[in-house]
């Protein structure tokens, strides 16, 4: 396995230059701070600059008490095209120093030489990181990228919906429960051919393979032995979690079930969905936002979603870090500025707005605070895509959602987890 990441790593490398060469900031960094005049470049998500943009600001103003003359250049990014800029970026000699990742982007980044390596100790709470973060951002023993803030699915129901259809306003804990009060909520509502008590996309594979987690399964597993990662979708455990979702969304999505879940929130907004799987922050988008139902506030909440055999779904772990950029000359400067954006005050700020912290110690108060709760709690035992070199492609997505599609159109799960496997077992050993 060894070998095949050094050749994959060396064609990256070769065709994108991205190994780095050159000065690495060495020379100004024994400059005095007060005379440091470099400008640093940092890529965010626009989600800083809708939600925390006070947070942005103060690092800013910490950041230049020490350095006057440095000037820090924000540039907010949309995910929609972000990666296709960075990697356009970093081919050229106009990058980021610091740059935001998604945590399934950060691998594609560590193999092809893009990320500096980093010292935790020189970040806060680094002792207690959350883990399905840090695993992100570590390959063969070194850390790569910092843990920003992580996320979680949880249910996001419409309390007027449940209580009107079903006598209840919190969602029920057991699925069993809750299929019965999605009857209900159903027959109330169901006039509206386009209504959903429970709205789940097709190619929604993050919930799908929650499902599988529910049940034991997992999307591949490192063999040892041969050195080399092996799909395992065909396996009982994980056709039994995507025959559970396939059945679910045959029972309850009366939209189009071809989708994926991108505008599930909008599909709530227009009163087209009394339940939806997804991040606990979507909740604000369905009143809130641009595209959301003012008439809604106050009406959505978030729970645990119940899953199989009585326990909660086991949620993916999503989140950000925050890297530096292997080609940037600022590299001490960049480190100080992901310091302070990801130190224990600014965390805070995060947790104000019910945005999960990097690390654990912060991430406990909110396990009890109601309207986090349903979020912080699915953090510890959330499962993650296989921390394998050829899972960073895009393809493998695409694996997943043409296999679902594939069932909902009447392959056998049999036959479409094969087939997935085959396609997942070369892709993620570089063999495609």
């Amino acid at each position: 396995m060894k070998r095949k990441l050094v050749a994959a790593i060396g064609a990256v490398a070769m065709t994108t230059g991205l190994v780095a060469c050159g000065s690495d900031g060495e020379s100004n960094a024994s400059k005095d701070p007060k005379e440091r005049n470099e400008t640093l470049t940092v890529w965010l998500m626009n989600d800083a600059q809708s939600t925390w943009p006070e947070l942005v600001d103060d690092v800013n103003e910490q950041f230049k008490e020490k350095y006057p003359k440095v000037k820090v250049n924000v540039q907010y990014q949309q995910w929609g095209d972000k990666a296709k800029k960075l990697d356009t970026a970093l081919g050229g000699d106009k990058f980021p120093d610091v740059v935001e990742l998604g945590n399934t982007e950060t691998m594609t980044y560590i193999l092809n030489g893009a990320l500096a390596e980093i010292d935790p100790a020189k970040y806060d709470n680094s002792d207690t990181w959350i883990q399905g973060l840090k695993d992100t951002c570590s390959f063969e023993g070194k850390l790569y990228c910092v843990p920003y803030y992580a996320g979680a699915r949880v249910a996001i129901f419409n309390q007027e919906m449940f209580d009107k259809g079903a006598g209840v306003k919190e969602l029920p804990q057991t699925e069993d429960e809750l299929r019965k009060a999605l009857d209900e909520v159903e027959k109330e509502y169901g006039d509206d051919k386009a209504f959903s008590a429970l709205y789940l996309p097709g190619r929604y594979w993050y919930a799908a393979m929650s499902y599988v987690a529910a049940y034991g399964g997992q999307i591949a597993e490192y063999d040892e032995g041969k050195g080399e990662w092996k799909a395992t979708l065909s396996t009982p455990e994980a056709r039994k979690g995507i025959e559970h979702f396939v059945d679910l969304v045959n029972e309850y999505n009366n939209g189009d079930r071809t989708k994926d879940e991108q505008d599930h929130a909008n599909v709530m907004a227009n009163k087209k969905a009394a339940l939806i799987y997804g991040n606990g922050w979507e909740a604000g988008s369905v009143f809130g936002g641009e595209n959301g139902n003012p008439e809604l506030e106050g009406k959505i909440a978030t729970a645990g979603m119940p899953g199989p055999d009585g326990k909660p779904l086991p949620s993916f772990i999503g989140g950000s870090d925050l890297a530096v950029i292997q080609k940037s000359e600022a590299k001490d400067l960049a480190e100080e500025w992901i310091s302070l954006f990801t130190s224990e005050k600014s965390m805070e700020v995060l947790a104000s707005k019910n945005i999960l912290p990097n690390n654990t110690k912060q991430l406990e108060p909110l396990k009890e605070k109601p309207e986090t709760a349903p979020i912080a709690n699915a953090v510890p035992d959330a499962w993650f895509t296989p921390i394998a070199p050829g899972w960073t492609a895009i393809e493998n997505q695409n694996v997943l959602e043409n296999m679902l599609l594939d069932i909902l159109k009447g392959t056998s799960v049999e036959d479409a987890t094969k087939k997935a496997d085959e396609e997942i077992d070369k892709l993620i050993n570089n063999e495609a």
